[in-house]
């Protein structure tokens, strides 16, 4: 960490727990994780066919359910992605915080199983997922509840005659990602989105023939000063926070995510879902 950084965090930190000790404590604990944005994003590209036009693509990550966060806020978020009426839902990873803690039930394979859109339902192993032995009880729970998993491996999402491609790679941390397996025998004319939970991997994407890249786990921070910003991510997610970077022909979005994690605040960076519209230029 150099010295700008460090400078940054220090005072970052005791601005923070000068706040979060005040008047501020009850909101950023009680009320700014319980909201909710909807951030919709039109996505054009000349790749985007004509049968694709307004097609509806919902992102949503980080859940961390079990954390601050429970089932019946979960319930509450699946009925407002459905009401956006996705035509395919996508989540990046992180769904519950700690797998070896939690108590597993079929409550959330039946809320899971509720999500509904048309061109199907997939997700990508976050570094949560992996942890506390969760990698094969998450995947069970996806499973039975109609995601299909992503793990270096792609598809080829028809409507009509036409198509494009969905991947999704391992977690950077605590699996095994492979961007090369994972774009194999995929046709680069072809409008290419790719699901990577940590953000920072865009670095490698950028090189591909990937038109978009959807990320979550930096949470946005979860607390965020004004001036300051945010005062601390994890490990790849430093250099890609929040919202949408352009790096060369990739667009990069990174979502702040549902819930918490390891400090139940969120402060000036409010929950959020991504609504994306593809668009024919």
């Amino acid at each position: 960490m150099n010295r700008r950084s460090f400078l940054k965090k220090s005072f970052g930190s005791l601005l923070a727990f000068l706040g979060l000790s005040g008047g501020t404590y009850y909101y950023a604990r009680e009320i700014e994780p319980s909201l909710l944005d909807i951030n919709e994003e039109f996505i054009s590209s000349a790749k985007i066919t004509s049968e694709f036009n307004n097609f509806k693509i919902v992102q949503f990550s980080d859940t961390h359910i079990g954390f601050h966060y429970s089932l019946e806020q979960f319930e509450k978020l699946v009925e407002t992605i459905n009401s956006q009426k996705p035509d395919m839902i996508v989540f990046t990873g992180d769904l519950v915080d700690a797998p070896n803690d939690y108590n597993w039930n079929t409550t959330l394979i039946r809320i899971l199983g509720s999500l509904k859109a048309k061109y199907g339902k997939y997700w990508i192993y976050g570094n949560h997922d992996h942890g506390g032995y969760g990698t094969n009880i998450v995947k069970n729970v996806m499973d039975q509840s109609g995601f299909t998993l992503l793990q270096n491996h792609h598809v080829n999402i028809k409507k009509g005659q036409e198509t494009f491609v969905l991947a999704g790679i391992d977690d950077v941390m605590l699996g095994d990602p492979n961007l090369e397996k994972t774009l194999q025998q995929t046709n680069p004319s072809l409008f290419t989105i790719l699901l990577a939970h940590e953000p920072d991997f865009a670095d490698k994407t950028a090189k591909s023939h990937v038109d978009v890249q959807l990320s979550g786990h930096s949470h946005g921070g979860q607390v965020r000063l004004p001036i300051i910003g945010h005062l601390y991510t994890p490990l790849y997610a430093e250099k890609y926070v929040k919202g949408k970077y352009q790096l060369d022909q990739l667009s990069l979005y990174v979502t702040k995510g549902i819930g918490t994690t390891r400090l139940p605040y969120r402060f000036l960076c409010k929950p959020e879902i991504y609504v994306y519209t593809l668009k024919q230029s």
